[in-house]
Formats: structure tokens, sequence, C-alpha cells
């Protein structure tokens, strides 16, 4: 399973592009997205999706 970005609460800050050890997550058209096929949720990496922890808007970055 990915997680994926609640367009409508996404600030487009940009803090989760920048943490995501996978680089799944890319601006497309003005927003931030999550690839879901290079998303592992941080599995192996973290215990918790690098994308939720410093998302500054809680339950925008939430799975898939």
């Amino acid at each position: 399973m990915a997680f994926k970005i609640i367009a409508s609460q996404c600030t487009v800050c940009g803090a989760c592009e920048f943490e995501c050890p996978n680089a799944a997550i890319s601006l497309k058209n003005d927003m931030y997205v999550i690839n879901p096929t290079i998303c592992t949720e941080c599995a192996g990496q973290f215990d918790t999706p690098q994308c939720a922890v410093v998302c500054p808007v809680p339950g925008t970055c939430v799975p898939a």
C-alpha cells in the first residue's frame, strides 16, 4: 500500500518532497503527489511514513 496526499488540505509547502527517502513525491500541476509505485510507506527505513511526520497539516498524507 502507498500513501496519498489529500489535495484539498495540502498547502504545497514542499516539506514532504525533501523528506521522502524514495523520492516518491513530486510537484505536478502545482500540487504535490505521491507515486504509488515508488512509495513504500518508509517500511524498513522509518517507523512512520516521513511525509506524514513532516506535514504541517495533520491528516494530509494518509494511506491510499
